[in-house]
């Protein structure tokens, strides 16, 4: 009868067994050479590097123990004073003190000029663009203002001129025998030079 053939999966084991661990891995295996792999290995060496020092930490603490910090005892020698009641001068003197005008200075908001902090005002997000586009809408409002100005002025010339053609139209005109109307086209050129002298 032939022999039996062994599984892989036992060789395999016994031959994982030889090699040892395998170790760890950081990152993706199919970097490209490059600068996330020198990024990949540099973290993978600082993990190995901590390890290390981790471990070797272990061992020194375990060789030697770590002493625990002395705290502090009385000496013996000195003996226990019993404590006095007495206040201090300083503090006697400030109790005595009458405590009502403080307690004013308080509740009305003028004590110390020292003792109160000048609050900051607080901050405004987009302060600059805010201040910016106010300046803006108001170039822009002043713009409109003059175009508007500027168009009730025309509008008021085409007026005075439109009516000036028509008084001149009606004093040309002629009169019950047919002659000009001079009184009337005086009137208006006097008028009319009386404007432009003006301007």
């Amino acid at each position: 009868m032939a022999a039996k053939r062994p599984h892989e999966d036992a060789e395999n084991a016994s031959h994982d067994a030889k090699r040892g661990r395998k170790g760890f891995t950081v990152g993706p295996a199919n970097l490209p050479d490059g600068t996330h792999r020198r990024k990949v290995q540099k973290i993978k060496k600082d993990l190995i590097h901590k390890a290390k020092l981790k471990r070797s930490y272990a061992r020194l603490k375990e060789r030697e123990p770590v002493p625990k910090p002395a705290t502090y005892t009385k000496p013996d020698s000195e003996p226990d004073e019993p404590a006095s009641l007495e206040l201090h001068p300083a503090r006697q003197a400030m109790l005595d003190a009458p405590e009502e005008p403080q307690q004013e200075n308080r509740k009305n908001g003028s004590g110390d000029p020292k003792r109160q902090r000048a609050r900051k005002p607080k901050p405004v997000p987009f302060e600059r663009e805010a201040r910016q586009a106010q300046r803006r809408k108001e170039e822009a409002q002043a713009r409109r203002e003059a175009y508007e100005e500027s168009n009730r002025q025309r509008q008021q010339k085409l007026d005075e001129r439109e009516k000036f053609r028509r008084a001149m139209a009606k004093a040309r005109t002629g009169g019950r025998n047919g002659q000009r109307k001079l009184g009337r086209e005086s009137k208006i050129l006097l008028e009319r030079v009386k404007r432009v002298v003006a301007e």
